[in-house]
C-alpha cells in the first residue's frame, strides 16, 4: 500500500493514499486528527476529496468531462436529456425498453396535486422563481413522504425529475401573470417544459424543433459537474439522512448565487451594462485589463478548466446555429460576438486562458429562445437535477457515507472572565 508520511512537531505519520480509476491520488487523511491532534486547513475545500464517487471525472488541464465514462462531447451529439437522467442515476444509458419505460414514468408523474397550485396563488408576483421552485420541491415532501424501499426510493426519483420541470414552468406563468399550461402525455420531455412555458390556454402552439434541440443540448450539458458548491450541498444535507426532496431543494438554493448558477445572468446584465453605456465593449476589455478596476468581464474563465471548458466549446457552434436559426437581431449578442472575438485573439486573455465559458454562451442562447434572465438559474436547476439525485443516491448507498461535519481552526478570543455589566 502507497503511503504518505507527514513530520508535525518532530513526529512522523504515515496516512494510507488512494488512487482514483483515472489516476487522481488523493491522502488520506482520517486518522490525522485522532493521531495528532491536527486538522488540515482547506478554506473553500478547494483540495480536499470529500467522497469517493463513480458518477463524473473532470480533469481541467486537459478540458476532459465525463459522465460515467462517456465524454460529454459524445453525449451532447447522440444523446436526449432523459436518457443522460438515466445514465447518471442508473449508471448506464437506457436500453430501447427501458428508455421508453423511464419516459412513460416520467409523462405519467408530470402533474403536481391541485392542491399544490394554492401555494403558487400565496406568492408575490415578484418573487423569484428560484425561491418558489426550492420552496415547492420541499413542499414535495409532504406529499411524498420519506421512501423506505429501494422501490419507493426510485418512484421518489421519478417523481422529482417529472414534477420539477412542471413547477419550473409554473413560476414563470406565476411571475408574468398567465394561468398555468398542463404538461400533455404526446410530448417530450423538453417539448412538455417549453409548451408549458409558451402556451397560452385555448391557443394552438407547437414548440419549435430549434428551440427543443436547444435546450436538450442545454440540460445535457449542465446535468453534473463533480463536487461544485450545490452538489456538495446536496451530499452535506443528505448525509444527516435528510429526504430527497429536502436534499433537492437546499441544492437549489445554493445553486442560485451569483457566484455559481446565477453566473450566465451576470453576463446578460454586463453586456445590457455595455449596451446601455454606448455598446462600446472596447472601453470595458481595457477595464477589464486595468488592475485598479474592479470591472470583470463575466463569462470568461472557469475555476476548475484550465483549458478550454468543452462545454463552452460545443455551446459556442449551438449558439451560431440557434442564433441563425432564430433569426435574432439582438444588440446584446452583437457585444457578446466582439467580446468573444476578443478573448479569442488577444494575448492578455489567451495567455491567462480567459477562454468563454459555458455560462457565457448558455445565457445568449437562453435569451434567443425567449426565456428570461430571472429564469436562467432555474434553467440551470433543471439540467443539473439529474447530477443532484445521482449524488445523493450515491451517497444513501455507500455503506461507509457518514454525517459531514468539517472541522475549523478557532481564532477567536482565549478564556475570560464575565465581568458585571457595571464594569464592562
Amino acid at each position: 500500500m502507497t503511503i504518505a508520511k507527514l513530520s508535525l512537531r518532530d513526529k512522523d505519520y504515515e496516512l494510507p493514499v488512494t488512487e482514483g480509476s483515472e489516476g487522481e491520488v488523493a491522502i488520506d487523511i482520517g486518522k490525522l486528527r485522532k493521531e495528532s491532534g491536527a486538522v488540515t486547513l482547506d478554506s473553500g475545500y478547494g483540495n480536499t476529496g470529500s467522497c469517493e464517487s463513480a458518477i463524473t471525472f473532470i480533469n481541467g488541464e486537459n478540458g476532459i468531462l465525463r459522465y460515467r465514462g462517456y465524454p460529454i462531447e459524445q453525449l451532447a451529439e447522440t444523446t436526449r436529456f432523459t436518457e443522460v437522467c438515466h445514465l447518471l442515476i442508473y449508471g448506464d444509458l437506457p436500453t430501447e425498453a427501458k428508455y421508453e419505460e423511464f419516459g412513460r414514468k416520467l409523462t405519467y408523474h408530470s402533474l403536481i396535486h391541485e392542491d399544490m397550485k394554492k401555494f403558487f396563488e400565496g406568492y408575490a408576483i415578484t418573487a423569484h422563481p428560484m425561491a418558489i421552485l426550492s420552496s415547492m420541491v420541499s413542499v414535495l415532501s409532504s406529499y411524498y413522504p420519506a421512501a423506505q424501499s429501494e422501490e419507493d426510493v426510485d418512484m421518489n426519483i421519478i417523481r422529482l425529475l417529472a414534477k420539477a420541470k412542471t413547477i419550473a414552468a409554473f413560476s414563470f406563468k406565476k411571475s408574468i401573470g398567465q394561468p398555468f399550461v398542463y404538461p400533455q402525455n404526446d410530448l417530450s420531455y423538453t417539448q412538455n417544459f417549453l409548451h408549458m412555458m409558451f402556451a397560452v390556454p385555448a391557443e394552438p402552439y407547437e414548440v419549435p424543433e430549434v428551440l427543443d434541440d436547444a435546450l436538450n443540448l442545454l440540460l445535457v450539458l449542465h446535468a453534473d459537474h463533480e463536487q461544485n458548491c450545490s452538489t456538495s450541498t446536496v451530499r452535506m444535507v443528505g448525509s444527516s439522512e435528510a429526504n430527497l426532496f429536502a436534499s433537492i431543494s437546499a441544492g437549489i438554493n445554493a445553486l442560485w448565487g451569483p457566484l455559481h448558477g446565477g453566473a450566465n445572468q451576470k453576463v446578460i446584465e454586463m453586456l445590457q451594462r455595455i449596451q446601455d453605456d454606448g455598446g462600446n465593449y472596447k472601453k470595458y476589455v481595457n477595464l477589464a485589463k486595468d488592475k485598479t478596476s474592479d470591472f470583470r468581464l463575466m463569462g470568461f474563465g472557469h475555476r476548475v478548466y484550465k483549458n478550454y471548458d468543452p462545454r463552452a466549446k460545443i455551446l459556442k457552434t449551438a449558439a451560431d446555429r440557434v442564433l441563425e436559426e432564430l433569426g435574432v437581431n439582438d444588440p446584446l449578442l452583437d457585444i457578446a460576438k466582439h467580446l468573444e472575438e476578443v478573448a479569442l485573439e488577444d494575448d492578455y486573455f489567451v495567455s491567462r486562458r480567459l477562454y468563454p465559458n459555458v455560462d457565457f454562451y448558455s445565457g445568449l442562447i437562453y435569451r434567443a429562445m425567449g426565456i428570461p434572465t430571472n429564469m436562467f438559474t432555474v434553467m440551470f436547476a433543471l439540467g443539473r437535477l439529474p447530477g443532484w439525485i445521482a449524488h445523493w443516491k450515491e451517497m444513501r448507498e455507500d455503506p461507509s457515507s457518514r454525517i459531514h461535519r468539517p472541522r475549523q481552526v478557532y481564532i477567536g478570543k482565549t478564556e475570560r472572565d464575565v465581568q458585571p455589566m457595571s464594569e464592562r
